[in-house]
C-alpha cells in the first residue's frame, strides 16, 4: 500500500479542518503472518485516550530511552525510524539491536525533526516527550494521523496517572506496545519472562532483616537531595521486599529533601541511583563521597557502616528495566546484612 507523506498530510490538514484520522478496531478478526506477527490494526488505551493504528506500524519513533527499550525488547529495532534521549548506556542485551536504530536527537527531538522521518507511531514514557518544545503535543499528532502513546505512569493529566506504580501497570504496558505491532506472542514471552525474574528476585531478599528496617532512596543532589517518597517505583519495591521507604509518608514520588530531617530519620540504609549524565552528586561513588565528607551525613548509621545498595538510576523509573531493580536492590540487601 502507498504510504502518504506526513508533510503532505499536514498540508492536507490545512485545506481540509477536522480531518480525522482512521483505524480498524481491535475487534477486527486478526490475520497472522508465518512469525506470528498481527497484519491488521488494533486499538489500546494511553491515559484515556484511545490510540488506534490501522496497521502496524513500520516507521516508529521512540522519543526516550525507556520506550527505546521497550521496543527493542520486543524485537522491533527494523520498525523504528529513530530513538533519542539516551540517558543511560543501553542494557547489553539491547546493545545491538540499538545501534541499528538512528539517533534522532541527545534529549528530546523538536517537532520538526521528529515530522522529518515521517514516523507513523511515536512511543514515549514520559510526558515531557510531547511538549511544545520536544516532539509536540499528542492531540497534534493525531491530528497528522499518527497515533502517539504515552505510558500510564506519567499522563499528561496527573489526574489520569495512578497513586502509585504496579508492576502489573508496566506489564500491561508492555503488552500494548505488543499488541500495536501485532506482536503479542512476543508481548506475552517479555512479560512472562519478567513476572517470572520478579517472583525470583522478592524471594531472595533476606527474610531475617530485623523489623522495621528502613531504606533512604537517593536519586540526585548534595546541597538539596531528591529522595523516594511515596508511590513511585521505589515505594513499591520497598513494600514487595518487606522493608520500610523511610520517607513513604511524604505523599510525592520525589520530593526535595534536607539532610537534618534525614539525620533525625537516620535511615538503616541507603540506596544509591548510579546516574551518568554528570550532574551534582549523580554518579554513586559522588554521592558515596559527598555522604562521608558532610558533617551532617557523616554521622548517619548507614554511612558509618557503609550500609550503601548501588542500582542504575535509570532503573528507578517504571520500565523493562524495574524487575531488575528488584533484582539489584534484593541482591545489595544480602550483601549488606549477608
Amino acid at each position: 500500500m502507498k504510504t502518504i507523506s506526513i508533510r503532505a498530510l499536514f498540508g492536507a490538514l490545512l485545506l481540509v479542518p477536522g480531518l480525522a484520522a482512521c483505524g480498524t478496531s481491535g475487534a477486527d478478526a486478526p490475520r497472522s503472518g508465518a512469525d506470528g506477527a498481527r497484519a491488521t490494526g488494533a486499538v489500546v488505551t494511553s491515559c484515556g485516550t484511545k490510540v488506534e493504528v490501522a496497521a502496524p506500524p513500520r516507521h516508529a519513533v521512540a522519543l526516550e530511552q525507556n520506550a527505546t527499550e521497550v521496543m527493542l525488547s520486543l524485537g522491533l529495532a527494523d520498525r523504528m525510524a529513530g530513538t533519542s534521549y539516551q540517558t543511560d548506556p543501553v542494557l547489553p542485551s539491547l546493545a545491538s539491536a540499538y545501534a541499528k536504530v538512528p539517533v534522532l536527537a541527545k534529549q528530546y527531538p523538536s517537532h520538526e525533526a521528529t515530522l522529518a522521518v515521517e514516523p507513523d507511531f511515536l512511543y514515549s514514557t514520559l510526558a515531557s516527550a510531547y511538549a511544545d518544545e520536544a516532539a509536540g503535543p499528542r492531540a497534534g499528532w493525531k491530528q497528522l494521523g499518527v497515533p502517539a502513546y504515552l505510558s500510564a505512569h506519567d499522563c499528561e493529566d496527573p489526574g489520569k496517572t495512578p497513586d502509585e506504580v504496579r508492576f502489573d501497570v508496566v506489564f500491561d504496558e508492555i503488552e500494548d506496545i505488543a499488541a500495536v505491532f501485532g506482536v503479542q506472542e512476543r508481548g506475552e514471552k517479555v512479560v512472562q519472562g519478567l513476572r517470572t525474574r520478579l517472583d525470583r528476585a522478592v524471594a531472595k531478599t533476606p527474610k531475617d532483616l530485623a523489623a522495621g528496617t528502613d531504606v533512604m532512596w537517593y536519586y540526585s543532589g548534595t546541597s538539596t537531595p531528591y529522595i523516594a517518597g511515596h508511590g513511585g517505583l521505589p515505594s513499591t519495591v520497598s513494600a514487595l521486599t518487606g522493608v520500610a521507604n523511610a520517607f513513604d509518608d511524604i505523599d510525592q514520588k520525589w520530593p526535595a529533601g534536607n539532610w537534618e530531617e534525614i539525620a533525625k530519620r537516620d535511615p538503616d540504609v541507603i540506596v544509591l541511583a548510579d546516574l551518568t549524565r554528570g550532574g551534582d552528586g549523580d554518579s554513586a561513588e559522588a554521592k558515596k563521597k559527598f555522604l562521608r565528607t558532610n558533617p551532617v551525613t557523616s554521622k548517619l548509621a548507614a554511612v558509618r557502616a557503609d550500609r550503601f545498595v548501588v542500582v542504575p538510576g535509570s532503573a528507578m523509573d517504571p520500565s523493562v528495566r524495574a524487575v531488575g531493580l528488584v533484582e539489584d536492590f534484593s541482591a545489595g540487601l544480602a550483601r549488606v546484612y549477608g
